[in-house]
């Protein structure tokens, strides 16, 4: 019983092994090649050959572990490999500047500027591309258009070139305001980009001016000045007239005061027609529009006191009384035809009383 079951355990044992055999496909290349056997982790292992087509046994399971081990780690390697860092712009001798320099920036509102934002490098054999990646819209600011142009230059003995980036911008709102800082890429054979960005410049915007108050205010000024001076002009021409009204009263009084004093020895004929001439100057005087004609005539050859005596000597009193220009004085004329035409000596006391009378119908007053 015991053969038996050995027997048949050995029959299972063989038919199992040749199952498996017919399982795992084997490539054989010669008698003396290695056969290839995938593993389940999808490593490769390297086994013996017996040279009958059959996988040797008696294979290490701990070796294979190892090399599988081995293979994962070396794959893993591989694929953590990353590129080498790229240069920053400043080791490329590459740099950028934004603005004008000096001074700070300022604008009114509604206005356009043209903001510049130039990329600058040393010049080796070949050029660069530029990209801009950003606008210039911040707040209280719009961005409405851009251009670029390039130029070279040699500075300390080297070629530069560089790109220049203007921006133009609109300002929308008054205060402190900052253009914002812009963003530009330089491509590169491996793919990558270098970025470079410029700083934040600070913007000073105020409110527009506006003209109308100033042109009222000019306006209202040369208007001011236009009455001061009339007012100026006026006030002189008045104190002229003035000055020339009292200097003729002066001279009135200065006459009355000696026709006053004559008044007990001249003759009365005399005094009176002298007292008529007075009056007569005192008419000139008081309507101007008297002397105007004559006054032009006889300025030229004799002068004006000439002028004056001339005008004074063409005045009539009678029609100037009649046209009611010279109020009250009816009985003085009365008194000048008496002496005219009548003839014949009167007392000093009535050409006292008529001196008088002609005092205050002049409106001239003795000094105190």
């Amino acid at each position: 019983m015991n053969k038996k079951e050995n027997s048949k355990t050995a029959k299972s044992t063989k038919s199992k092994k040749v199952k498996a055999a017919k399982a795992t496909p084997v490539k054989e290349s010669s008698s003396d090649s290695a056969l290839v056997v995938p593993a389940k982790d999808s490593s490769v292992l390297a086994v013996e050959s017996n040279g009958s087509g059959n996988v040797a046994s008696g294979v290490d399971t701990s070796a294979i572990e190892n090399v599988n081990g081995i293979d994962a780690d070396s794959t893993a390697d591989d694929d953590n490999v990353t590129a080498p860092p790229l240069p920053t712009p400043e080791q490329l001798g590459i740099s950028i500047s934004a603005g004008n320099p000096g001074g700070t920036l300022t604008a009114t509102v509604g206005d356009t500027l043209v903001f510049p934002v130039t990329v600058s490098w040393s010049i080796n054999g070949s050029a660069i591309l530029v990209v801009p990646m950003s606008t210039a819209n911040a707040k209280g600011i719009l961005q409405v258009g851009m251009s670029q142009e390039s130029s070279r230059s040699v500075k300390n003995g080297k070629e530069m070139a560089q790109i220049t980036f203007n921006y133009k911008l609109v300002v929308q709102d008054t205060g402190n305001l900052n253009i914002p800082a812009m963003r530009f890429e330089i491509p590169t054979p491996t793919g990558q980009s270098l970025d470079l960005r410029s700083d934040s410049v600070p913007l000073r915007a105020e409110a527009p001016v506006s003209m109308l108050p100033i042109v009222v205010g000019v306006v209202v000024a040369l208007c001011l000045l236009a009455a001061g001076v009339w007012r100026v002009r006026r006030r002189a021409a008045a104190q002229a007239t003035a000055a020339k009204r009292s200097a003729a009263e002066n001279a009135l009084r200065e006459k009355m005061m000696v026709l006053k004093q004559r008044v007990m020895v001249a003759d009365s004929r005399e005094w009176l027609l002298e007292l008529e001439g007075v009056c007569k100057e005192y008419a000139v005087h008081k309507f101007p529009e008297l002397a105007e004609g004559t006054t032009a005539e006889s300025a030229g050859a004799s002068g004006m006191s000439s002028a004056k005596k001339s005008a004074a000597s063409a005045v009539n009193l009678d029609a100037l009384v009649a046209d009611g220009k010279l109020d009250g004085w009816k009985p003085l004329l009365e008194e000048f035809a008496h002496a005219r035409y009548g003839g014949g000596k009167r007392d000093s006391f009535e050409n006292k009383e008529t001196w008088k009378l002609a005092m205050t119908l002049m409106g001239v007053k003795e000094e105190d």
